[in-house]
């Protein structure tokens, strides 16, 4: 599956550079000169790194840092024209993964880039499930869409777990009533179905993941 890289950088040259050969090595870029574009692009779009320039106009690397931090644990490698170390410092502590002091070999960055992907796509924390625009903390019981968060009922919660859990898998009413409600619940099946209005409803673009499947039930089906 391809990567997708931010490279910020207001330097063309440089970020043509880059671009080049990350494309090389079958990675999707995306580009920002300054800071208030490369928040606007990320917040956009699902961004795997983040390759950013320190010195960059509008709002430098640290605040764009300190900014995706707040919402993100995207890998950020910093990029910097001074060897200084109470810069690294800050930008390790606002949450940078990584520092490449320019001038850098194309070469040995793309290495960096792809050992830190290795390492995150390792480290990824299980309970935490993405679907395109559809994210599921597990721990937290928070569910995302498009980066919003959906406020679920805990049956509505249960009920998309319970789904997910299950994906591509034709449940029927009867399996999701006795798993969500419990056996000895006396109610029908039409408690199923307006459960399930109420989450496609909440789940906005996420809700034609949920299909109903025609004398079953529903099923959890992300289709690419």
């Amino acid at each position: 599956m391809f990567k997708t890289l931010l490279i910020v950088e207001d330097e063309f040259r440089i970020r043509l550079l880059l671009k080049d050969y990350f494309i090389r090595e079958d990675f999707k870029i995306l580009e920002a000169s300054n800071g208030k574009e490369a928040i606007e692009i990320f917040s956009k779009n699902k961004v795997d790194l983040v390759i950013l320039d320190i010195m960059i106009p509008k709002l430098d690397g640290f605040e764009v840092c300190k900014i995706i931090r707040e919402s993100s644990s995207t890998p950020i490698i910093m990029l910097t024209a001074r060897e200084d170390e109470d810069d690294k410092l800050l930008g390790y502590n606002l949450g940078a993964d990584d520092y490449v002091t320019k001038p850098f070999s194309p070469k040995v960055l793309v290495a960096k880039v792809k050992a830190l992907l290795r390492r995150t796509d390792s480290h990824r924390d299980t309970s935490i499930l993405e679907f395109n625009d559809l994210t599921i903390n597990k721990l937290s019981h928070e569910v995302l869409v498009n980066n919003n968060v959906i406020n679920l009922s805990p049956k509505e919660y249960d009920l998309l777990i319970y789904l997910v859990s299950n994906q591509g898998i034709a449940l029927t009413r009867y399996q999701i009533l006795d798993n969500i409600w419990g056996i000895d619940y006396y109610g029908d099946t039409r408690t199923v179905d307006t459960n399930i209005k109420r989450l496609r409803e909440k789940l906005l673009t996420a809700s034609d993941y949920i299909t109903t499947v025609r004398g079953s039930g529903y099923k959890f089906e992300v289709k690419q």
